[in-house]
């Protein structure tokens, strides 16, 4: 998942030696001047939201084979502690210039409050067919497997303004995360639990400036990378056996976990150290410039959300009784499956077909003095696109 003035580059697409976007400041005869600014989208951004992607739907491919492969454990573990929070960042900085205005708030319904409702039902009726569970209620208040990202960052960004003016906002997150981890009462409604647990990696990216990004990019950045990551896959692989993923997932408090109250606070700031660390090493790797797949990063959502049915259908079909995904040859393909997939999800096509579930106009809904307002967004909806 913070604006100066609502933007965090030049609207003009130049940039400086590192190859990201720098200021300029117009002559009195530049036609920038006269007319208004021309979006453009920041390829940085669009590589990562594509590549997380990526690592989110490889991600749940790997869910079934750890019981076999302590390596697929590893990796697992490893991409589970920073795709999301990897999103929840980006989310968190394309929200910068949310101010809660009726054309802000008519994009927060359209672009995530709709599809929220759209495919938390889609899912269920899935859930009743695919997963032979005919009964399985309809409930919006309780989040069905990916949908809760939606419900998360419809909260996160209602909250924006607060975090803009409060003194210390990520060390109150952060308090507010670690109150979460110990309060068993909390409840599933809405999935509170994860709403407040990943809190932290929003507000991050509320509070971050863009040459926070610039400082990961730097060379120095990328080679110590490396060994950052190397050293994550080793304490991963050693840990795969002994400790309960769940903790990544951050939807229970530490006492349905198991552990004594104290474990949710220390395992909250560890974890999010842990993050951290990872979520720059992965910006660090990121490409700044215009590849192949850049142009798939303004369609993340599309992937995100459409992905779950396969991957749900996997168990439901019991896809992974059979003996070859793994194998080390399977979990590759499936693994290589995955990626492929998620890809043509997030392919113009497929959001064209889509759009009307994940981009609805509605303007019969809203009044037509409600104007909407062009605001970049991230998972879900960023510099003007969306994503996951």
């Amino acid at each position: 998942m913070p604006l100066p003035p609502q933007r965090p580059f030049p609207a003009d697409g130049r940039r400086d030696q590192a190859g990201t976007p720098g200021p300029t400041t117009p002559g009195p005869t530049d036609e920038s001047a006269q007319s208004p600014p021309v979006k453009r989208r920041d390829a940085f951004f669009d590589n990562a939201k594509y590549l997380a992607i990526v690592l989110v739907a490889m991600g749940h491919a790997w869910e079934p084979l750890r019981g076999d492969s302590r390596a697929a454990a590893a990796l697992y573990i490893t991409v589970y502690t920073f795709h999301m929070p990897a999103f929840i960042v980006i989310s968190g900085y394309f929200s910068r210039g949310f101010d809660a205005s009726p054309g802000r708030i008519k994009r927060l319904v359209t672009g995530i409050a709709v599809p929220y409702v759209i495919f938390e039902v889609a899912y269920t009726f899935f859930k009743r067919w695919a997963g032979g569970d005919p009964t399985y209620p309809i409930s919006l208040l309780d989040p069905w497997y990916l949908t809760w990202f939606l419900a998360a960052l419809f909260i996160w960004r209602l909250t924006t303004p607060l975090w803009k003016i409060v003194r210390w906002p990520l060390p109150l997150a952060l308090a507010i995360a670690v109150l979460a981890s110990v309060s068993p009462d909390i409840g599933d409604d809405l999935d509170l639990q994860r709403v407040l647990q990943f809190l932290p990696f929003f507000v991050l990216g509320l509070v971050l400036k863009p040459e926070h990004f610039q400082l990961v990019r730097r060379k120095e950045a990328r080679i110590l990378a490396l060994p950052v990551f190397a050293a994550a896959l080793l304490f991963a692989y050693w840990a795969a056996p002994r400790m309960n993923a769940a903790w990544f997932y951050r939807r229970d408090s530490a006492q349905e976990l198991a552990a004594p109250g104290w474990a949710g606070g220390v395992m909250t700031l560890a974890l999010f150290g842990c993050s951290l660390a990872l979520v720059a090493c992965f910006f660090a790797w990121v490409p700044g410039r215009k590849l192949w797949f850049t142009a798939l990063g303004a369609g993340t959502l599309y992937g995100y959300l459409l992905h779950g049915f396969l991957a749900k259908g996997s168990r439901f079909w019991d896809w992974y009784e059979a003996d070859w995904p793994h194998t080390p040859l399977g979990a590759i393909t499936v693994t290589l499956i995955a990626g492929a997939v998620i890809t043509a999800l997030c392919t113009p096509p497929v959001r064209r077909m889509f759009r009307f579930t994940m981009e609805p106009k509605m303007e019969w809904a809203f009044k037509q003095d409600a104007k909407a307002l062009t605001e970049p967004t991230g998972p879900v909806r960023e510099q003007g696109g969306r994503s996951a």
